[in-house]
């Protein structure tokens, strides 16, 4: 199944990547896309992507305006937002493949 594309609306609002709620094929990237949310959280302790409803949150996903609080973020390394940056981007030809982020200095190094 390793290379194979999917498609169909499929996932928990939070942490479903912009190209499936688009209708569009998807790979292994929307695993990366999720996994930045779950990593974002971890370090905020909310979502990067919120809204009241199901469709809020979907409208703010394929929005995909990343924010890092000053306030939240304040002790997170530049390094991490990096990565969040490049797990979370909307365009899928550019979003980090698993490998990359495996290799990325904030994961390497760690």
């Amino acid at each position: 199944m390793e290379g194979e594309m999917v498609s169909g609306v499929v996932g928990t609002p939070y942490y479903v990547a912009p190209e499936v709620l688009l209708g569009r094929d998807y790979g292994e990237k929307v695993d990366v896309w999720s996994a930045g949310v779950v990593l974002y959280i971890m370090l905020a302790g909310f979502p990067p992507f919120y809204g009241e409803t199901a469709a809020e949150i979907f409208e703010a996903v394929l929005r995909g305006n990343l924010r890092f609080s000053a306030r939240v973020f304040q002790s997170a390394s530049a390094s991490v937002k990096d990565l969040l940056r490049r797990m979370l981007c909307k365009d899928v030809s550019r979003r980090f493949s698993a490998e990359q982020v495996l290799r990325h200095p904030w994961v390497a190094n760690a």
